[in-house]
């Protein structure tokens, strides 16, 4: 009697044990999915965004013109050339796409606030002329800071002018 109540016993001690670890992987399965949190609908659109094929993509890619952006370039002489940009925001579906034409102003106002320092300390320019794989660079970040990640594909630089006076 006492051998059969300790195999039951035993028998109990595993299972308990087995099953233990079995629903505590599972809850650390699960912890490990949720740390970051409860997935927001950006995130749930960007990760459908992600799964779709190149031509899925460019159905849902929407483009958003900006009005030019004018600098002045300022050095010890005064004004000694003007820099004109046309840029345009790539970006995912017509939500995105209204979110950033809302934020123009503001995007622009980002874009002028960074460049105008920038290009006056010629930090951005080679021989007087502007790298412009620098300013997009610089330009994309800004976007990214003020829209958001996961708002703006890439900004696409359709003219750059530069005039000197």
């Amino acid at each position: 009697m006492k051998f059969l109540m300790m195999t039951i016993m035993a028998a109990l001690l595993v299972g308990a044990g087995s099953a233990g670890g079995y629903f505590f992987s599972q809850k650390q399965a699960v912890a490990s999915y949720s740390e970051t949190g409860p997935i927001s609908k950006e995130q749930q659109q960007a990760n459908k965004f992600a799964k779709m094929s190149a031509e899925e993509k460019a159905k849902h890619l929407r483009f958003v013109k900006l009005d030019p952006i004018v600098l002045p370039i300022i050095d010890s002489n005064g004004v000694s050339q003007v820099v004109t940009l046309v840029v345009s925001l790539e970006v995912n579906g017509d939500d995105n796409a209204e979110f950033a034409a809302s934020m123009t102003p503001r995007l622009k106002d980002a874009y002028i606030q960074d460049m105008y320092g920038v290009l006056n300390r010629k930090a951005s320019m080679e021989g007087g002329v502007i790298k412009v794989d620098e300013l997009k660079e610089r330009l994309n970040r800004i976007s990214a800071k003020v829209l958001g990640e996961n708002k703006v594909n890439s900004v696409l630089l359709q003219v750059v002018n530069q005039r000197p006076i």
